[in-house]
C-alpha cells in the first residue's frame, strides 16, 4: 500500500450522484495545483462522459484481472457495476503534486479513510432530492439511471455527517470558492505574522 508522506493529502469529493461533486472538483483543482486520480469501471460511459476524462472505461474481465494482479488501492460493486482505483495512479499522482482528489461513492471513501486516516480529506457535497433529479434530467441521464441513482440517494446523504466537511451545492461558483477556502488552509504558506 501505498504510504502518504509529508504534508500529501487525498480530498475526497463524496455524496449523491448528480451533486455536483465531479464540478466543484475540477473548479476547485484549477485554482491549486492538484491531480485527479480517476477511477475504473465496469459501467457504460453516459453519453457526456469520455473515457480516459471522467473514469476510465474497462471490461468486467480486465476489471478483475486488474483485481486478482492486487493493481487497485480499493473497489467496490455497486449495482452490479465495479469501481476501483489503482495504486499506481495515486502513486504517480503524488510525484509531481502533494495534493491529489477523487470524486468517489461513500463506500470507496470509507475504504480510503481507514486505510489512510488523517492523509484523507473527505469533503461531502450535497443537494436536495428535486435539485438531483433535475440535475439528472438536465444531462440527459435515463429514467432508469436516474431510479438507480435515486434508490441510493438517503443512504448516501446519511453518510455526510461521518465526513470531516459537508457542503450544501445550491451554486457551484460559491460552493467551489467555500471549498477552496477550506483547501487553503492545508496549505503551508509560512505566512509570519509580525507585531507592528
Amino acid at each position: 500500500m501505498y504510504q502518504i508522506k509529508g504534508k500529501e493529502k487525498i480530498f475526497v469529493y463524496t455524496g449523491p450522484d448528480g451533486s455536483g461533486r465531479k464540478t466543484i472538483a475540477k473548479m476547485v483543482a484549477t485554482a491549486f495545483d492538484m491531480e485527479t486520480v480517476l477511477s475504473y469501471t465496469t459501467r457504460s460511459p453516459r453519453h457526456y462522459e469520455k473515457n480516459g476524462h471522467d473514469y476510465h472505461f474497462v471490461n468486467e474481465d480486465t476489471f478483475k484481472q486488474m483485481q486478482a494482479q492486487q493493481e487497485f488501492l480499493e473497489s467496490v460493486e455497486i449495482d452490479g457495476f465495479y469501481y476501483g482505483i489503482r495504486e499506481q495512479d495515486i502513486i504517480e499522482a503524488f510525484q509531481n503534486h502533494e495534493f491529489v482528489y477523487l470524486t468517489l461513492n461513500p463506500e470507496g471513501t470509507e475504504k480510503l479513510k481507514k486505510m489512510y486516516g488523517d492523509g484523507v480529506v473527505r469533503i461531502f457535497i450535497y443537494a436536495d432530492r428535486d435539485t438531483v433529479i433535475k440535475r439528472h434530467q438536465d444531462r440527459q441521464d435515463t429514467e432508469e439511471v436516474i431510479e438507480r441513482h435515486m434508490k441510493h440517494y438517503d443512504e448516501i446523504l446519511s453518510y455526510k455527517n461521518s465526513c470531516e466537511h459537508a457542503f450544501e451545492n445550491y451554486d457551484s461558483p460559491q460552493v467551489a470558492f467555500q471549498v477552496s477556502e477550506l483547501i487553503e488552509t492545508f496549505l503551508d504558506r509560512d505566512l509570519t505574522e509580525t507585531d507592528y
